[in-house]
């Protein structure tokens, strides 16, 4: 009994430094949220370039004119407004030929995506809805966001093996496994699924201000949702890094006036 509530008192306090550490620092552009993120803008661009020049020697890259027009449209039109959050960045847009119906962004603004997801955007607002998405990940800096949140629960498990190295192996043991699973679901899970649910925020916002009517995110969401059911299979809520299709839906329409307020449509 006295080892388990050591173990739980020790994580516990680790876990609320952690959250503690992750709650302040800088400002996110549009939602107003506090961050912590040790990574300068300059290391985060270079690491983004680097994997996005090795990517595009292992990925091939689509020859479709028609997608890549619609996505060097789109991409250009969301960089143009998001350029006030993130200036300096240097915006490339790639169409790489893979069956994964996803895209992304990395630090810098290098923006990839992948053609298995040209069926679900069908058009204009919806790839508006992705590329708006995707690009408030690297405006929000959520990758130096992930790896400063990476160092700190390094720094914490490494914390807690040396408060506790001439303790019982079996504490030690024991300790270390609760860290790991609460740090894991009880931070870098949640704080994962924040970060979609505040790129879902950002890319409303920009897509309007881009001349996207904005509710068309919820159109492509059911898509999107429509399609994660045909391909079976489903993971609990709280072991998700993404919010579900429904809590996302829900909050788009949440954050909806708010962006049909910045929505004019494009002439």
């Amino acid at each position: 009994m006295k080892n388990k509530f050591v173990t739980r008192v020790l994580v516990s306090a680790f876990i609320g430094l952690l959250a503690a550490v992750l709650s302040g620092c800088d400002t996110v552009p549009v939602t107003g949220r506090q961050q912590f993120n040790i990574m300068s803008t300059s290391q985060e661009a270079q690491l983004g370039l680097t994997s996005f020049n090795q990517l595009k020697k292992e990925t091939p890259i689509s020859k479709d004119p028609a997608a890549n027009a619609l996505v060097q449209k789109v991409g250009h039109r969301i960089a143009a407004v998001a350029g006030k959050d993130m200036p300096g960045a240097q915006w490339e847009f790639v169409v790489f030929e893979s069956k994964e119906a996803n895209a992304f962004c990395l630090p810098g603004g290098k923006v990839g995506v992948y053609t298995g997801i040209l069926p679900i955007t069908k058009d204009e607002s919806g790839m508006a809805t992705v590329i708006g998405h995707e690009v408030a990940h690297a405006v929000a800096r959520h990758g130096g966001e992930r790896m400063s949140e990476a160092m700190v629960l390094q720094t914490g498990g490494q914390i807690l093996g040396t408060t506790l190295s001439g303790s019982d192996p079996r504490l030690q043991a024991a300790a270390n496994v609760a860290y790991g699973l609460t740090s894991q679901v009880g931070v870098a899970l949640p704080h994962s699924r924040a970060q979609e649910s505040e790129a879902d925020h950002i890319g409303l916002i920009y897509m309007a201000e881009a001349g996207y009517d904005p509710r068309m995110a919820v159109a492509f969401w059911q898509r999107f949702a429509d399609f994660e059911k045909q391909q079976g299979g489903s993971t609990p809520a709280f072991l998700r890094t993404h919010p579900t299709d429904a809590k996302r839906i829900q909050q788009l329409q949440v954050w909806m006036p708010e962006a049909l307020a910045q929505y004019h449509p494009a002439q």
